[in-house]
């Protein structure tokens, strides 16, 4: 069969032989080549090496790559984004700006409730095509794999249509996509005051109807203060599960609101936010399966003290980076800006935010078999960058874009 070489790689990075999701120390260990070769077969990795060794495997290359000075690694993997939505949010950015809290504003109609009432009104063909043009967009900034969650919708009728737009997603990307069922985000303005109304409303109603479809593989409960109490989180995590969701859980954005206790006790593929930890909840984490998904752009754009990192990672619990891509209060999905900012303002190093946003990551999908590094049969989703002086120049050079150009399945995407 034809295959690919690339040849001169500079550095080679993430390369593993067998998965392993990364804590504490680990996520700091990233194995390299230097002057490397890899080639792709099957729109896969097929064997990777030091060029003095290469001798040995060019029987049957069609296509060569030259990748003088350039260093090459596998594609991010981003395990936590709203890609769809019907419209942006910039009035309430300027709201943000003039000093409303994220909290007034959602109190006041904007916010879930106001990307809610936008959804309603979008037909499947809108909210398809706008979220096709963000993937498009990102998939050239580097994401090679992704998870997309609903709860914009906050109806039996607008929550399916996400889910089947995400499925519709899922069916025409180039990348691996995981649906995340996100119903309970908020409550809607007519279960304000009948917060168990909305939850039958979830387990009776739409989850039937998604496994029925076959339309996600998560579920997710924005637990929080003025949202869902830990022991609501529970109970439709639990529902979701007897349909063979898997929990994944909105915690500890705003305060201590039990989430991380919530996905822990459900064992959790994930507990995603974490800017309000104490050392009790990082032990807790630090002692399960539960991977903990930082999301530093989000506490950005909100004013927010961004997750404690670092000690998160001191204390041995495993971590995941994301962005968080929604129009409220994490507008962008590029994984080099969050790579950025989590050396910059969550003191992690070069590599560990590529450990954490991609091998981690992948794992924080249940897709370390197919992606998140340079492993014999995964995917050949790779980002190749543009002529850099080291791995750590990448996030240090925040205002660049490094990226020459993004393989996807063995292929330039143009």
């Amino acid at each position: 069969m034809p295959a690919t070489l690339i040849t001169n790689i500079k550095l080679l990075v993430n390369i593993r032989e067998e998965n392993k999701l990364l804590r504490g120390k680990e996520l700091a260990n990233l194995s390299v080549i230097e002057n490397a070769f890899l080639i792709i077969e099957h729109q896969k990795i097929a064997a990777y090496g030091a060029m003095e060794n290469l001798v040995h495997h060019t029987e049957t290359i069609t296509d060569v790559i030259d990748a003088t000075g350039q260093i090459v690694l596998p594609c991010w993997c981003d395990s936590h984004t709203h890609l769809v939505f019907a419209t942006s949010r910039e009035n309430e950015f300027i709201d943000k700006i003039k000093g409303k809290s994220y909290a007034e504003i959602a109190a006041s109609g904007g916010g879930i409730l106001n990307s809610a009432k936008k959804i309603a009104l979008a037909t499947e063909e809108e909210l398809f095509d706008s979220a096709w043009q963000r993937l498009q967009e990102l998939i050239q900034l580097g994401t090679g794999a992704i998870e997309i969650k609903s709860g914009y919708g906050l109806s039996v009728d607008a929550e399916i249509k996400m889910l089947r737009v995400i499925k519709a997603l899922k069916q025409q990307a180039p990348i691996p996509i995981k649906a995340t069922f996100l119903g309970a985000h908020t409550y809607p303005l007519e279960y304000k005051e009948n917060h168990q109304g909305y939850i039958d409303l979830i387990i009776k109603q739409m989850l039937p109807i998604i496994a029925k479809e076959n339309l996600a593989d998560y579920i997710d409960v924005f637990c929080e203060d003025g949202f869902f109490s830990k022991e609501e989180t529970i109970t439709i995590c639990k529902a979701g599960m007897q349909y063979g969701l898997k929990p994944k859980i909105h915690a500890n954005q705003l305060n201590l609101s039990g989430g991380v206790e919530a996905g822990v006790a459900l064992n959790a593929i994930s507990v995603d936010h974490l800017e309000t930890m104490d050392d009790t909840t990082i032990a807790l984490l630090a002692s399960s399966n539960t991977i903990g998904t930082l999301l530093p752009t989000a506490a950005y754009f909100l004013r927010m003290s961004f997750q404690p990192a670092r000690k998160l990672i001191d204390s041995g619990c495993a971590i995941a980076l994301a962005s968080d891509f929604n129009p409220g209060s994490s507008p962008s999905g590029n994984m080099n800006i969050v790579t950025s900012m989590s050396c910059v303002q969550m003191k992690m190093l070069p590599e560990e935010v590529i450990n954490a946003a991609t091998i981690n990551g992948a794992y924080a999908m249940e897709l370390e078999n197919e992606v998140g590094s340079i492993t014999k049969g995964k995917r050949a989703n790779l980002i190749f960058t543009k002529q850099v002086p080291s791995l750590a120049y990448l996030p240090y050079a925040f205002g660049s874009n490094l990226i020459d150009k993004v393989m996807i399945n063995g292929k330039i995407i143009a």
